[in-house]
């Protein structure tokens, strides 16, 4: 009698258990994200058309405000008023349209009376009196609400602030430069001001009330909070001083965000409590400011928080009882165990034509198979091994085969490349060292006069680096577009690829965009072998080095420019290490000075045959051993006829 003593029943209860709570944990896990996703979108949804009404019921405001100057502005430019009439206007102004706090008309020097420097009427709503601005102690001529629309040309708010001599008001003011013709010539004649009080905006501000402790805030467009919960942020603090002070990196990316007139819905932190929340935000576009609302994530999902738990607790319990289930059950059929293990006994004795018990346990299959390894015959087993590992290593070279027909059909095989190109020749041949490799080319045009051209080297072998390699040359093509300079290529190629690169893989690159032309190239090497440069008179030489690491190893990584100019005739050869680092028998490289001599010997032949020739003396050197991909590029710029 043998004694199972790893508890077959307990066993089979936790293995049945566990599997039925794995894919609870799959089926929960998907439910709540799912569940969260929606939540997301819906408030994304509900944040976007709040901010968006507001924002709506802000510009009508602004917008009625900017009206009035915008057109007193055209009043004062079609004719000339005197000095009765302009009070007149201002007054009118104020007393028409109550969101305006003051009002103020500022002549350039001499320009309403030419014996007057200064002329500057400002009426104020709050004490109903009329004052003449300008003076010694106060020029208005220097202040930033008169010379900024002056140089800019344009009407414009400024940033808000507290006007400290009527009640500590908080206010923004609209300026709004106007001209007139003298001696046929458009001529600035001063600038007229809308102050309007933002209280109102402060009360619409709180009024918004999200859940139990969301809130909105506004940002000026130099990042200050022109409204927030928190009084003492009001025109005191910039969402770059919070963002600084909780050194919240995002925080401040958020802030560059609003600042530039973008709308978002990001994952954030409350500026208050430092709780996570959702953000959205959107620009003000009468006035350049920006309105952002934040709803609590705790209160947000608090709901699916509760389910959560509730769905955890009842699914635990039940895992119990299942658990107590099974086991009662397997307890009863491991009774068959004993007449197992009395057949495994006879066949060790020798007796090799016993018939197995028939069993469905995983742990019984595996008390019988160390019986029955000692004594089944091997040959059996060695042929059902071998027909198995035949078999899976003719699929994996069958699928490495179509992965090798996959990766070189994205490359472009037609030479030369564009039939309506005549100006160029051009050809390509890459050669992996395994099924699949990591070499790469490229040439596209981005437009009738710019023709783009690139060659890389994948770090790493096979798989791993033929699929870096595809994604690779999509981002060169999509990133490449007309009028970016190849240092920018590099630079966005290299940030989009060292994103999520844990496995730290990297390719070097040399891209260049060749001008039809004028035969310019202008370029910029990622960390990649310099190419050789083959003039018309025979001459060769490799390009100077222009810096630059290798692309996808490090974010914000800069590349450096470089030109280079080819006249008619002349060649430009690109290639891989694959070309100089193969070795022959004796493990001797092929080298950068050979590759020189044996370009100058090539001269004159067609691009086509001197690669052709070239491939075949590699593969003759290295005695069809290559350790390495090769990849070679011929351009020939034969100019504009």
């Amino acid at each position: 009698m043998i004694t199972f003593k790893k508890g077959i029943a307990f066993k089979l209860a936790l293995i049945f258990s566990g599997s039925v709570t794995l894919i609870f944990v799959i089926i929960f896990g998907a439910y709540y994200s799912f569940t969260r996703k929606m939540i997301e979108k819906n408030t994304a949804e509900n944040a976007r058309n709040l901010t968006l009404g507001t924002v709506a019921r802000i510009d009508g405001i602004l917008r009625s405000v900017q009206q009035v100057p915008e057109n007193m502005a055209g009043t004062l430019e079609r004719g000339t008023v005197n000095k009765e009439e302009l009070i007149g206007l201002i007054k009118s102004a104020v007393e028409k349209n109550p969101e305006i706090y003051g009002y103020g008309i500022s002549f350039a020097p001499y320009a309403f009376d030419k014996n007057s420097l200064y002329m500057s009427p400002y009426y104020c709503r709050a004490n109903k009196s009329l004052s003449w601005l300008g003076s010694d102690t106060y020029q208005y001529l220097l202040a930033d609400w008169y010379q900024i629309p002056k140089e800019l040309g344009k009407s414009r708010w400024s940033e808000p602030y507290y006007d400290e001599g009527g009640g500590n008001i908080l206010m923004a003011t609209y300026s709004v430069p106007f001209y007139r013709l003298v001696n046929g010539k458009r001529t600035f004649t001063g600038v007229i001001t809308a102050d309007m009080s933002l209280q109102w905006l402060r009360e619409m501000m709180a009024a918004i009330k999200i859940l139990d402790t969301g809130y909105a805030f506004l940002l000026s467009k130099n990042g200050n909070f022109v409204t927030h919960p928190d009084h003492t942020f009001i025109m005191n603090e910039t969402i770059f001083g919070v963002a600084e002070s909780l050194g919240d990196k995002k925080l401040r990316g958020i802030g560059r965000g609003m600042i530039g007139g973008q709308a978002a819905f990001v994952h954030t932190q409350r500026l208050d409590a430092g709780k996570p929340g959702f953000l959205y935000y959107t620009p003000v576009t009468s006035s350049g400011w920006s309105l952002a609302v934040l709803f609590p994530q705790d209160e947000l999902l608090a709901d699916l928080t509760h389910l959560n738990w509730l769905v955890l607790l009842l699914s635990a319990a039940g895992m119990l009882v299942l658990f107590g289930v099974v086991v009662s059950e397997a307890r009863s059929i491991t009774g068959p165990l004993t007449h197992m293990a009395d057949a495994t006994a006879e066949i060790a004795a020798g007796n090799l034509d016993v018939k197995m018990p028939e069993t469905r346990s995983e742990d019984e299959v595996a008390i019988l198979s160390r019986a029955f390894s000692a004594m089944q015959l091997s040959l059996k087993n060695h042929i059902a091994r071998l027909t198995e590992a035949t078999a899976a290593r003719e699929r994996i070279e069958s699928e490495l085969n179509i992965a090798r027909d996959i990766q070189l059909s994205i490359l472009p095989k037609i030479f030369p490349p564009f039939a309506g190109m005549p100006e160029l020749d051009l050809f390509a041949v890459l050669k992996s060292a395994r099924e699949v490799g990591g070499d790469l080319y490229d040439f596209f045009t981005v437009d009738e006069d710019n023709f783009c051209f690139v060659i890389g080297d994948v770090s790493g072998k096979g798989v791993p680096a033929s699929l870096f390699m595809a994604v690779t040359k999509t981002l060169f093509k999509a990133t490449a577009v007309s009028g970016t300079p190849p240092e920018v290529v590099l630079d966005n190629v290299n940030t989009e690829l060292s994103r999520g690169n844990d496995k730290a893989m990297f390719v070097t690159a040399f891209f260049g965009i060749l001008n039809i032309k004028t035969g310019v190239i202008a370029f910029s090497n990622g960390g990649h072998n310099l190419p050789v440069v083959m003039r018309k008179d025979g001459s060769v030489k490799y390009l100077w080095k222009t810096g630059g690491m290798v692309v996808g190893a490090m974010e914000g990584m800069k590349f450096e420019p470089g030109t280079l100019t080819l006249a008619p005739g002349d060649r430009l050869f690109l290639y891989t290490d694959g070309v100089t680092e193969a070795m022959d028998k004796n493990k001797v490289l092929f080298s950068d000075e050979r590759l020189l001599r044996e370009l100058e010997q090539l001269h004159g032949l067609p691009v086509k045959e001197v690669l052709n020739r070239l491939l075949a003396m590699l593969v003759d050197y290295s005695g069809g051993d290559q350790s390495d991909d090769i990849t070679m590029m011929l351009l020939e710029y034969k100019g504009r006829s």
